[in-house]
C-alpha cells in the first residue's frame, strides 16, 4: 500500500515572507505547485473564513497564508480564485475584515460566486444524495483547500476535512445539521462534500491554532508549523496527534477512511519535512474522548439531554443580541428568548429539543455560549448499548407476537 505524504514545516510566526519561504518548502516535498494546476485551469482557493473574524483572533486562515498560496501558484499560469460562505455576513463583507480582500486585490484574484446555490447529486455518498453547494466552488477546475486548526464543539477538532463545509453558502449550513443531527452522519456529510468537490491539495494554517471553547471563541495557540497533504484524513489525523488527541475519536476521520477519501492510521502515513515531535503539544484544550449519541426517543431522550455535553450561556457575557436563536436549525427552536419575545434576559434552552449542533456555540460573536460537560456524561457509552439492546430486544419480542399469531 502506498502511504500518504504529509508535510510538516516549521514556520514560527506569520512574517509575509516566512510564510512564503515554508510554503514553497512544503510545495516542494509533495511535487512543487504545478502539480495540482495547469496553465489556463481554473483554481479555487478555499480559505476558513468561519466569520468575520481579526486575523490574530485565530478563528480564520491568515491572510499571510492565503497570499503565500497565492504566489506559490503564480507561475503554473492558472487562472485563481477565492471564496468561502461564513454563517454570519455576506461573504463579500467578511473578507474585508479577515484580511483576504486588501490581499486578493493587490494580486488581482477575484472573489468566487459564493451566494448562488446549485443543488448538486452526489454519485455515491455515504449520507446524503444532494448537496446544495456553492457555484463558485462547482465553476473552479480544481480546488485547494486552506484550513485552520482548531478545536471543535461537535467533531472534536475541525481541519481540512471540515472546511468544505463553508461550500454550502450561509444559513442554509445550519438547516443540514437537522438533516443530520448525529455527529456519525454529520461527519458522514462532510465527507460527501469532500469526495463530491474533490479538492486537489489540502494545507493547514496550524502557525497559531484555536485551543478551547472553539472554533470561533478559544483561545489562540502557538503551534508553529504548516501541514500540506493530498489526503485530508492523513492530514487531520497528522494535526490530531500534535495536539495529542487520538486520531480515531474525530468521527470525520473514520467516515473519511469508509469512504476510501484517506487514512488516519500512523503506519500508512508518511510524514516529510520537520519531525512531529517538535511540534506535540500534550497542553493544547481539546476534548480527548469520541463523541457518543445515544439514538432513541423517550426516556432515553430525556435522560440523554441531561447527561450529554450541552450548550450554556453565560449571562454575563451576553451581549442579546440573539444570533444564537436565528442561527438554531431546530424547528421551535431549542434556544430561543423567554416567552418567545423578552429579550431583556439572555435566551434559554429546551435540551430536549437540542440536538447538541453547537451552531450557536460556534456562531457567538462574544464566546458567551461555552460547552458544559456534566460529570455523569462517562455513562453515555452504557447507554448507548443500552439502547441498541433495547431496541433488539423490542424487534426480537414483536417478531415472537407475530409468530405467536401465526403471522409472517
Amino acid at each position: 500500500m502506498t502511504k500518504s505524504k504529509v508535510a510538516l514545516i516549521k514556520c514560527a510566526s506569520y512574517n509575509a515572507e516566512e510564510v512564503h519561504a515554508a510554503i514553497m518548502r512544503g510545495f516542494d516535498l509533495i511535487g512543487g505547485a504545478a502539480a495540482f494546476a495547469k496553465a489556463g485551469e481554473k483554481i479555487l482557493l478555499k480559505p476558513n473564513m468561519l466569520s468575520s473574524a481579526d486575523p490574530e483572533a485565530a478563528v480564520t486562515t491568515h491572510p499571510s497564508v492565503f497570499e503565500a498560496v497565492i504566489r506559490a501558484f503564480a507561475d503554473t499560469g492558472a487562472k485563481l480564485s477565492y471564496g468561502d460562505s461564513p454563517a454570519f455576513h455576506k461573504t463579500s463583507q467578511a473578507v474585508k475584515k479577515c484580511g483576504y480582500d486588501e490581499v486578493a486585490k493587490r494580486l488581482n484574484v477575484p472573489l468566487a460566486d459564493f451566494e448562488t446555490t446549485v443543488k448538486t447529486e452526489h454519485p455515491s455518498p455515504l449520507f446524503l444524495k444532494t448537496i446544495p453547494l456553492a457555484k463558485g466552488a462547482l465553476d473552479a477546475d480544481g480546488i485547494v483547500s486552506i484550513s485552520k486548526l482548531k478545536a471543535h464543539g461537535l467533531t472534536r477538532l475541525t481541519g481540512a476535512i471540515k472546511n468544505q463545509y463553508g461550500c454550502i453558502p450561509g444559513l442554509t449550513k445550519g438547516k443540514y445539521h437537522t438533516v443530520a443531527p448525529m455527529v456519525g452522519d454529520f461527519s458522514a456529510m462532510l465527507v460527501d462534500i469532500n469526495t463530491l468537490l474533490k479538492p486537489r491539495l489540502y494545507i493547514m494554517d496550524a502557525i497559531v491554532a484555536m485551543e478551547g471553547n472553539g472554533p470561533n471563541s478559544g483561545d489562540p495557540k502557538k503551534i508553529g508549523c504548516l501541514i500540506m497533504s493530498t489526503d485530508p484524513v492523513a492530514l487531520d489525523a497528522t494535526a490530531c496527534r500534535i495536539v495529542d488527541c487520538n486520531p480515531h475519536f474525530i468521527p470525520t476521520n473514520l467516515a473519511g477512511e469508509k469512504a476510501k477519501l484517506g487514512t488516519w492510521h500512523a503506519e500508512n502515513i508518511e510524514i516529510v519535512g520537520d519531525k512531529i515531535s517538535d511540534f506535540i503539544d500534550r497542553s493544547f484544550k481539546i476534548v480527548r474522548s469520541p463523541a457518543v449519541m445515544v439514538y432513541g426517543g423517550g426516556i432515553a431522550k430525556k435522560i440523554t439531554a441531561q447527561l450529554s455535553p450541552k450548550p450554556v450561556i453565560k449571562s454575563e457575557t451576553c451581549i442579546k443580541c440573539g444570533r444564537c436563536v436565528e442561527i438554531c436549525p431546530v424547528d421551535g427552536k431549542a434556544v430561543n428568548w423567554k416567552g418567545g419575545t423578552d429579550r431583556k434576559s439572555p435566551p434559554v434552552y429546551e435540551y430536549e429539543k437540542c440536538i447538541r449542533c453547537y451552531c450557536c456555540q460556534e456562531t457567538c460573536p462574544e464566546g458567551a455560549i461555552t460547552i458544559y460537560t456534566p460529570p455523569l456524561s462517562a455513562l453515555l457509552p452504557a447507554l448507548a448499548f443500552l439502547g441498541i439492546f433495547a431496541g433488539v430486544a423490542k424487534m426480537i419480542a414483536k417478531r415472537t407476537i407475530r409468530f405467536i399469531q401465526g403471522k409472517k
